[in-house]
């Protein structure tokens, strides 16, 4: 089996249910150069240690002549994002987009909106009632995380709707394989999106309400926050619609998991963050490149080269987890990559986990459960935002 091959059957739809025995082939060799000159890294230190250094960037204008320079869809007149800058551009977006967001300047407004989501996952599950079976995405997964997002942002709640078709395409551009049709689709995604926040940030610098666009629109040009706002609510919500529904796929499929959780509700933290190690929502990081040579494992990677990051193979690297291909709640020390590392990490991450803790336990709590209606279900085409697209189950009842 080649280097190349392998890379193609873990892009390949046909594995999307199970890439873990490919990511474990992957890690024989821990990094990898590939036909077109792509360098592969897939074992947990070196991971985290490529995504530490200053030498890597996240900025795909930085690669050498003849390879694809741009992560984000398409041309649409916008600068790139701030995941796809680096120090001092990425250091001053950040740290602007992060005062309304958190500490130290808004240390409560995460926080603040805990009530409010409450309320929507009682919502959403008293829609359950009667019904024998549902579709945890679309009845479940999906909306909570595009209405806090939404919420978070200020974007009228009325809008939600036409976010969905948007962001699926803005997510599939950043597959791999995507090919020119999928990156035609996600440009035409960008620029609809766009256009309708650039109509939105406008009113709000004249008509200041509550959410961060608000709050950003004196600190940020308009095409730097048009650019931020396209970004958080495509990741604000499609990676938190896959944790979700990863959560819930792994427990009904450990059933001694979810016994012992449903009479220990404390459990809950531990099992989401083994299922970000386990089932991680971001499977790898392939829009990267060398600013200089990087030895890496005996392995010189030369300047201007891409190198994807494979977060998912280093998740379950033995070398760092003991039994990695066993899902344990009572995992020690499980400090996974799930949500990146370094400069990069995710910036939603606080949102993302209060989401998962306020809808994982109420809904084990509340539905009972027969069984899954599709195991493997079926999967998003997308290989790097890795989740179901659908995931039908039985259920027995619902409680109050």
């Amino acid at each position: 089996m080649t280097s190349g091959s392998i890379i193609e059957q873990i892009t390949d739809y046909a594995h999307r249910a199970d890439p873990y025995p490919l990511y474990e082939e992957l890690r024989t060799t821990p990094v990898r150069l590939l036909d077109d000159g792509t360098y592969v890294v897939s074992t947990y230190y070196e991971v985290r240690s490529l995504a530490n250094d200053p030498r890597l960037s996240n900025d795909t204008r930085n690669r050498s002549a003849g390879y694809a320079r741009n992560a984000e869809a398409g041309d649409t007149n916008l600068p790139p994002s701030f995941i796809f800058t680096d120090p001092p551009v990425h250091d001053r977006l950040r740290d602007t987009i992060n005062r309304p967001f958190g500490p130290p300047h808004s240390p409560r407004f995460i926080d603040d909106l805990r009530g409010d989501l409450a309320k929507v996952v009682t919502e959403l599950l008293d829609a359950f009632e009667g019904k024998d079976q549902a579709d945890i995405v679309e009845d479940f997964a999906y909306p909570l995380p595009v209405t806090a997002i939404c919420k978070v942002l200020g974007v009228p709640r009325d809008d939600e709707s036409r976010f969905h078709e948007w962001a699926d395409a803005l997510a599939s551009s950043l597959d791999p394989r995507a090919g020119d049709a999928g990156e035609e689709k996600g440009a035409q995604a960008r620029q609809e999106l766009g256009a309708y926040l650039a109509d939105l940030i406008e009113t709000k610098r004249r008509h200041p309400g509550p959410g961060m666009l608000s709050a950003l629109a004196p600190d940020m040009t308009p095409a730097d926050l048009e650019a931020t706002a396209v970004l958080l609510l495509v990741a604000g919500h499609e990676t938190t619609v896959n944790a979700i529904t990863n959560t819930t796929l792994t427990l009904l499929r450990h059933p001694d998991v979810l016994e012992r959780f449903q009479k220990e509700p404390d459990l809950a933290v531990p099992i989401i963050e083994e299922v970000l190690r386990y089932e991680p929502p971001v499977q790898f990081v392939p829009w990267t490149t060398a600013l200089a040579d990087i030895e890496v494992a005996g392995t010189t990677i030369p300047k201007g080269s891409p190198v994807w990051l494979m977060l998912a193979a280093a998740n379950r690297d033995p070398k760092r987890f003991e039994n990695p291909d066993r899902f344990d709640p009572d995992r020690k020390d499980n400090e996974h990559l799930g949500f990146y590392t370094g400069i990069h990490y995710c910036f939603g991450a606080p949102l993302a986990r209060m989401e998962l803790q306020l809808a994982v336990p109420e809904l084990f709590r509340r539905v009972t459960f027969s069984g899954l209606l599709e195991d493997p279900p079926p999967y998003r085409a997308n290989a790097v935002l890795r989740g179901p697209r659908h995931l039908p189950v039985a259920i027995d009842g619902l409680t109050a």
